[in-house]
């Protein structure tokens, strides 16, 4: 019988520590990089490339050529799961993600779901899987519901998340209805990465910071539960990763609530209190501040040894506060692999 490649990210996830401590980051394969903007150049736009199994695994495959992370995050969008449940989505130029139709009455019932959207990013799992060196470990992803319902109610991301907001204080009925449809088609969608060969999952709730207490508990912790909950049923060895931008100092209160395996956690927590504040021997991933990553120089490397020492007494995995910048130089992120692995 043969023995199961050693992957420390994976090794991380499930309670090891390390030393050093495995990295990889958020957005690393995309738009910082010649050869994604050489891929792109020559294959078309962002959407394009997300349901081209060949040129999404391509690029989920190039920052782990050129870097060596000990992860490959999958090349795709969280709003793949509003198409799937019948939105259409396009990029504007210069502005971001559209969606329409707009869903300001929450009513997803309306929408004619299209499941076997997904099925290229599946396709594009299982060629990386194939071609990953065996120490690295394949994370798969989607949005959170809060999140993904944002972009869905507005049909576009907004600075305050107020078409979700307002929905959900006049129509919790409609907006619930509509959270529950993206949890049924995430579990779904996560399910199926990980049967492709996905070794661990991460849930982004970049928008989670926005909520009051009551509507944080309704919208962003008992969604999260449920997906966590029927995930671990189908597959109790996959490690889940949790990571809820801006929540601050609810963060305790989502570890304890939705039961994630590991949490990220964002570049505006100090990480010492973090540390003392969560259960000991929770995994925890970040937290770099990605502008420091592009500054380089002593602001990059205080940060990273900050980051290091307060973290060094539990299970730990070197990864941004937030996605890479576009303008992050590269040599940077070569000096950021080289402090973490001193």
């Amino acid at each position: 019988m043969t023995a199961e490649p050693d992957r420390p990210l994976l090794a991380v996830l499930r309670g090891e520590r390390r030393d050093p401590p495995p990295v990889w980051l958020m957005r690393q394969a995309g738009r910082y990089l010649p050869e994604y903007r050489a891929l792109r150049e020559a294959k078309g736009g962002f959407l394009e490339l997300c349901y081209d199994p060949e040129a999404a695994a391509e690029i989920t495959l190039q920052p782990i050529r050129r870097f060596g992370f000990d992860g490959a995050i999958l090349f795709s969008d969280i709003l793949v799961v509003p198409q799937a449940l019948g939105q259409h989505l396009w990029f504007e130029a210069g502005e971001g993600p559209r969606l329409a139709p707009v869903l300001l009455d929450g009513l997803v019932d309306a929408l004619v779901a299209d499941p076997a959207r997904l099925a290229p990013i599946h396709a594009t799992v299982r060629r990386v899987v194939a071609a990953l060196p065996p120490a690295t470990t394949m994370l798969g992803f989607a949005g959170s519901p809060w999140t993904v319902a944002t972009y869905m109610v507005a049909g576009q991301g907004s600075k305050d998340q107020g078409p979700a907001r307002r929905l959900a204080y006049r129509d919790p009925q409609a907006f619930a209805r509509l959270i529950d449809a993206i949890v049924g088609v995430t579990v779904d969608y996560l399910a199926g990465q990980i049967e492709a060969g996905v070794q661990a999952v991460q849930l982004f709730d970049s928008w989670a910071g926005s909520l009051a207490p009551d509507e944080f508990r309704r919208w962003v912790l008992a969604p999260n539960r449920a997906i966590v909950d029927r995930l671990r049923a189908l597959h109790p060895h996959v490690p889940i990763i949790g990571f809820p931008k801006g929540i601050g100092e609810k963060l305790p209160v989502y570890v304890r609530e939705t039961g994630v395996d590991a949490l990220g956690i964002d570049e505006t927590i100090d990480p010492d209190w973090a540390h003392g504040v969560l259960p000991p021997g929770l995994p925890v991933q970040g937290n770099l501040d990605p502008l420091a990553l592009v500054a380089g120089g002593a602001a990059l490397d205080g940060a990273v040894a900050r980051i290091r020492a307060a973290f060094a007494g539990r299970p730990h995995i070197f990864n941004l506060g937030h996605g890479i910048l576009p303008d992050t130089p590269l040599v940077h992120v070569e000096r950021l692999l080289a402090m973490v692995r001193a």
